[in-house]
């Protein structure tokens, strides 16, 4: 028997090694973790297949050191989706594989938490702790405590007798009183004492039955539903009807550290074991949470995209909040898309899987009109709580004055008054957009980037948000010594103006500078609920999973940063942002009111999402992809390249596209060409583009393609990857 083991290296193969020595045939099954000989060191391997005879020559065939685990740490659908998932994102199979399991597992610790437990033997059964009162208390307690415990109990669970119960344990064993045993932790009943939900409108009844019907077989749901029509309180249902028959809830978020009002509203309103697995946890708690999720002691498991590979031991329903969002897309290494392996992973495990959002992509409702996905519709509010009204307001004929409008100003001075809350959104983070010198014109430009340096005022910073790169703000120019000037707005410059505007209503911001200590974001969110905080300031952390029931305003400071985008996908994240963002207004009884700021409020995609609502919006958009042949009427993969010059990414990518011509069969190629950021981080980026009518074709190109290239001169020259399906062309 040949094992071939997949290992955490950047290569395109598997390794194949002989069985352990005195190893069972039956341990050696697919998904186990195997000790290898890699090279001078040992490495952890994960068994995806045998087979009986290899390439290899057979002194050069080296044994596994040993096997790992019991029971494989990957089972069967899960490493098959993960294979799949190597070869349509063509990605190293090690890599991805290692990817999905958490980092202790990694570096080969045991997946199966080692538990001591204790019982009392017969002769410990038979004897009376009474008669130990006098001369041994603590003996006698220890007696009692697991006479109560016929089954035994976890060594840790003595400590709670306190004293030094260690020695105390040590001198029953002693008396040969008590004795190790196996620990088998008892499955909690599933029950139900959560909080009690508001009543159901009849769209969120008819949505749940709807879900809760599918259990047992795979069904697509798109949940559209307009922000505050109440999506979370199907989830909820849905989620509890699983757990009544004994399965598992996986809920897939953008961002765990933005929806902790999500986490709360599933943890009181279902009391069941939740688990949950995101970047912020430490790598102890992440092995926790994966364990919990595999022996099925969770019946909620919630997390951002990589808990799309967490174990299930009986999965029953998988949701993907906010489906929409960009972030379930991964940007580098391994890109997947967690979303659509979610969908791939419920089909292949007979599994509902429900996709949720206010302005879902145009890939999904695409796939609705194909037939792929049901479409289920929240299109109201529930009780007397309405849609805000959303107005323009033109800056063409209303200066504003440090991003702020005199109308927006009347108007937040009125709801202030009112005693209500505002939210001002500016998806631009920082003090001003750059330092200007009116002198000379020099401006504050980033030496790695094309880009201009961010002025972070209060750390004195300029600051590059695309490669990181800090330099001390100087109040002069450096080219002719005239006085700089920041130009435009960010968040910081933002809530300053507020500050003097609205002395006596405290003003929070909600941006990455501002929340970077753990619990900021609970803290702040608190301060928004309680009241303490009347103007909220922030970037796109505002627009996911918060409820404000006292937002009566919301005003979008700057609309037209999308409306000229070079992206593809530009005008639909825009109006995603717009509409997300104008959801906040108005939640609870009282009405709201959004002011979107703009030079251009004729523009037709403002004025068709305004007037006519994002369906219309995004009926319009699917007919011009379709006119100019892009996703999701086609399917594209882009090859990425960068160096220290120009030269070489678009050398390299040029010898690419030879080797593709050669074998291409319906594919399109564009390129190469400079990125549209050509210089990022001192480097030189250029891309080629892969266009095709169907998956088919442009899957029969990667594969052999990617094997070529790699052996390319150039390829060992400078960094390259391949990315399929990318969420950006940018």
């Amino acid at each position: 028997m040949v094992l071939r083991v997949a290992l955490n290296a950047p290569l395109r193969r598997l390794f194949d090694y002989l069985p352990p020595r005195h190893c069972a045939v039956g341990a050696l099954r697919p998904g186990t973790r195997l000790l290898v000989p890699f090279g001078p060191r040992r490495q952890v391997g994960i068994l995806v297949e045998t087979a009986d005879d290899t390439d290899v020559p057979p002194e050069k065939l080296r044994p596994a050191i040993s096997v790992l685990d019991e029971e494989p740490v990957l089972d069967g659908p899960l490493l098959e989706l993960l294979c799949w998932a190597s070869a349509y994102y063509q990605h190293p199979v090690g890599e991805v594989l290692m990817a999905a399991l958490p980092a202790h597992l990694r570096k080969g610790q045991p997946a199966e938490e080692t538990v001591t437990a204790v019982r009392l033997t017969r002769e410990g059964a038979a004897t009376d702790p009474d008669t130990l009162r006098r001369r041994a208390p603590a003996q006698s307690r220890m007696l009692g405590f697991l006479r109560d415990r016929e089954t035994g109990c976890k060594t840790e669970d003595l400590a709670g007798l306190g004293g030094s119960w260690r020695d105390t344990l040590a001198r029953l064993k002693e008396k040969n009183w008590i004795e190790q045993c196996d620990w088998q932790e008892p499955a909690p009943p599933v029950r139900d004492r959560g909080a009690a939900g508001p009543r159901l409108t009849a769209a969120q009844q008819h949505a749940a039955r709807a879900i809760i019907g599918s259990l047992g077989n795979y069904n697509a749901s798109l949940l559209f539903g307009v922000t505050g029509s109440g999506k979370t309180e199907v989830y909820l249902e849905a989620a509890r009807a699983a757990a009544a028959r004994g399965g598992q809830t996986l809920v897939l978020v953008p961002e765990i550290g933005l929806t902790p009002q999500l986490i709360e509203r599933f943890r009181t309103r279902l009391d069941l074991p939740m688990a949950l697995l995101h970047s912020g946890l430490t790598d102890s708690q992440r092995l926790a949470a994966w364990r919990d999720a595999r022996s099925g002691k969770a019946s909620i498991v919630l997390g951002t995209r990589s808990a799309i590979f967490a174990p299930l031991a009986e999965p029953a329903l998988f949701i993907v909040d906010e489906e929409h969002d960009p972030s379930f897309k991964q940007r580098d290494g391994f890109r997947y898309s967690a979303r659509d392996l979610a969908v791939l992973r419920a089909r292949r495990t007979g599994t509902p899987v429900v996709l949720g959002s206010a302005t879902p992509s145009l890939e999904s409702l695409h796939n609705v009109e194909r037939g792929r996905y049901t479409r289920l519709d929240l299109p109201h509010r529930p009780g007397s709580a309405a849609p805000p009204k959303i107005r323009t307001i033109d800056l063409r004929h209303h200066a504003a004055t440090h991003g702020l409008s005199t109308p927006l100003i009347f108007a937040m001075r009125k709801h202030l008054d009112q005693g209500n809350q505002v939210l001002l959104y500016l998806n631009r983070r920082g003090y001003a957009p750059t330092l200007f010198c009116s002198g000379c014109g020099w401006v504050a430009s980033c030496s790695r980037c094309d880009a201009h340096m961010t002025l972070h005022r209060k750390a004195g910073q300029l600051r590059c948000h695309h490669c990181g790169r800090a330099a001390t703000a100087a109040d002069h120019c450096p080219e002719c010594a005239a006085e700089l000037h920041p130009v435009g707005e960010g968040t910081q410059r933002i809530e300053e103006t507020l500050s003097r505007l609205f002395p006596d209503h405290p003003v929070v911001r909600i941006d990455r500078d501002s929340i970077k200590r753990r619990g900021a974001l609970e803290e702040t969110l608190e301060a928004v609920r309680s009241g303490a905080a009347h103007i909220l300031v922030g970037t796109q952390m505002l627009t996911k999973g918060h409820d404000f029931p006292n937002v009566t305003l919301v005003g979008i400071l700057n609309a037209d940063q999308g409306l000229f985008g070079t992206d593809l996908r530009a005008s639909e994240r825009l109006a995603q942002t717009i509409l997300q963002v104008a959801g906040r207004a108005g939640r609870a009884e009282k009405p709201g009111e959004v002011l979107l700021q703009s030079l251009y409020p004729e523009h037709p995609l403002l004025n068709r999402l305004l007037t006519q609502g994002y369906a219309a919006f995004a009926q319009a958009a699917l007919a011009e992809r379709q006119e100019a042949s892009w996703p999701p009427y086609t399917h594209l993969a882009l090859l990425r390249a960068e160096a220290s010059t120009l030269e070489a990414p678009l050398a390299f990518l040029q010898a690419a596209r030879v080797c593709a011509e050669q074998i291409r069969s319906g594919v399109m190629l564009l390129g190469p060409a400079p990125a549209p950021m050509e210089k990022r981080a001192g480097r030189f980026r250029a891309q080629l583009l892969l266009q095709a009518r169907g998956r088919g074709p442009l899957q029969t190109l990667l594969g052999p393609w990617i094997d070529e290239i790699a052996v390319l001169p150039l390829a060992k020259k400078i960094r390259w990857a391949i990315d399929v399906d990318p969420a950006e062309l940018f």
